[in-house]
């Protein structure tokens, strides 16, 4: 493995761990303000002022808008994949709506499941913009493994009388449309040449997403927007730590492609996970051997699924 794999390979655990992070800050927040898409907008939003104060003191990044208006113009880049932004909404809206339900290691089950099957298909198809990669049995042994793994990691919570299963579900559509989102990222950012493009582009459309969501049901009568409670100041890093997040797995998936990335992410999602556990518990969690047993696990699921993608991609390729 080269030392630039290695490299990819750390910064998608770190990219998993914010996952955790984000979903803790977000899923606290909606807990507060008893509002979970108020929360989303309010996670994005703030993303977006970071992105924009960026933005304008960047020019690759205006560098790399111009760079997609082209690829667009010349029909290389399909306009639907611009509105990736809009599926990283409905992830984050989904999201803070349930954590506070069934708590991050649960939601990170049903969460990496549905990335995980989606990562098979989205790999399968190219979608990512980094070419078609194989899906050979070894990837969906690895894939099933890892999601055993992280299903054993919460074992001891798992009490049917005390869980949504409406819930559960809602966490595998999540988790299916961060997999779409993270190929149509790939894509973009394979035209727009800068990670940081990718992020405003996704942060301006998920933030306009949400906000007619958020007028429309207000509109109606359905939701009550409330003021913002004055902290712990943690309960608002969703913005920011999904601004670093994009920029990673925009980049990151096209050379390790959605499968092989989500394995890796999945380890670093499950070691912040326990760290948050140990140090920040929500009420009623507990650090067992269960956790510790499927992280353990879970890497060992990375290794059995440590396929020569380049090669799987250039069969495909040249079929």
């Amino acid at each position: 493995m080269s030392k630039k794999t290695q490299r990819l390979d750390f910064l998608a655990a770190i990219s998993g761990a914010m996952i955790a992070l984000q979903a803790r800050a977000n899923g606290e927040l909606s807990h507060r303000l008893n509002n979970g898409l108020e929360a989303a907008l309010v996670s994005f939003g703030s993303g977006l002022v970071i992105i924009t104060i960026i933005a304008i003191f960047s020019p690759s990044i205006k560098e790399g808008a111009r760079n997609l208006r082209g690829a667009v113009s010349r029909k290389e880049l399909p306009r639907w994949t611009l509105f990736a932004g809009a599926l990283g909404g409905s992830f984050v809206a989904v999201q803070t709506h349930i954590v506070p339900v069934i708590g991050v290691a649960i939601y990170s089950v049903a969460s990496i499941a549905g990335q995980t099957a989606t990562s098979l298909v989205v790999d399968r198809i190219g979608l990512t913009g980094g070419g078609k990669k194989q899906v050979t049995p070894r990837r969906i042994a690895a894939a099933l493994f890892t999601v055993f793994a992280v299903f054993i990691s919460v074992f001891d919570r798992l009490d049917a009388s005390n869980i949504s299963i409406v819930a559960v579900l809602l966490g595998c559509v999540a988790g299916a449309i961060v997999g779409v989102q993270r190929a149509m990222n790939g894509q973009i950012n394979e035209h727009s040449h800068q990670s940081f493009t990718t992020s405003f582009l996704n942060f301006f459309m998920g933030t306009s997403f949400l906000f007619l969501l958020l007028l429309f049901l207000a509109l109606i009568g359905p939701t009550t927007l409330v003021a913002l409670p004055a902290g712990p100041w943690w309960i608002y890093t969703g913005g920011t730590l999904g601004v670093i997040y994009i920029a990673f797995t925009s980049t990151i998936v096209q050379h390790l492609g959605v499968l092989t990335f989500t394995l890796f992410s999945v380890g670093g999602q499950l070691v912040a996970s326990l760290l948050i556990d140990l140090y920040s518990p929500a009420d009623g969690v507990n650090v067992s051997i269960y956790l510790i047993s499927g992280i353990a696990m879970t890497y060992l699921g990375v290794v059995v699924g440590g396929v020569n993608n380049s090669q799987a991609r250039k069969r495909l390729t040249h079929k």
